[in-house]
């Protein structure tokens, strides 16, 4: 009986063991867990400048990109103001050369109109090339002609001097 109860007391004493070293083993883990996801001063020092670094550079993307779009917009206004004079101009054009073509008489008040508004437009290009005449009065004036395609070619160009400064420039 002593050798049993002997053997009980080793059993319980190797079971308390386990028991105490399995609660120590948890508490050791979950200590050096706790420690691993817990940065030291220094790491954390440096985890929170990266983190400075990156805020402001984010700023400073959006203040520019925001002074970009602004800008942008400014520029599609302008090509809009740009592109409605040219039309216009396009349009008094093609009214005197269609009235023109169709040998329109020169006393009436719209025809005068259009000859009066157009000329400082058509100024430069009177003389450069004759004009084509047809039976039955038709004439085609192709310094009129010029003109719309020179105005068009200066229309191009100055729309795409304008996307120049509106489209953004990407670093790599």
């Amino acid at each position: 009986m002593a050798v049993n109860k002997l053997e009980l007391d080793e059993a319980q004493r190797a079971a308390n063991y386990e028991a105490i070293k399995t609660n120590v083993k948890a508490e050791v883990g979950g200590e050096i867990a706790s420690e691993a996801t817990r940065p030291t001063a220094v790491e954390q020092q440096h985890i929170d400048s990266v983190a400075e670094g990156i805020r402001q550079r984010a700023v400073s993307e959006v203040v520019a990109t925001q002074s970009e779009i602004d800008r942008g917009r400014v520029l599609a206004r302008v090509s809009q103001v740009i592109d409605y004079i040219f039309f216009v101009i396009y349009g008094l054009l093609g009214i005197r050369l269609i009235l023109d073509l169709f040998a329109a008489n020169n006393s009436a008040g719209f025809v005068q109109l259009i000859t009066t508004v157009t000329d400082p437009l058509y100024a430069p290009f009177k003389g450069i090339a004759p004009s084509l005449t047809a039976g039955g009065g038709f004439t085609l004036v192709l310094p009129i002609v010029i003109a719309i395609v020179v105005y068009m070619l200066l229309h191009l160009a100055i729309n795409g001097f304008l996307r120049i400064f509106v489209h953004r420039k990407t670093t790599v």
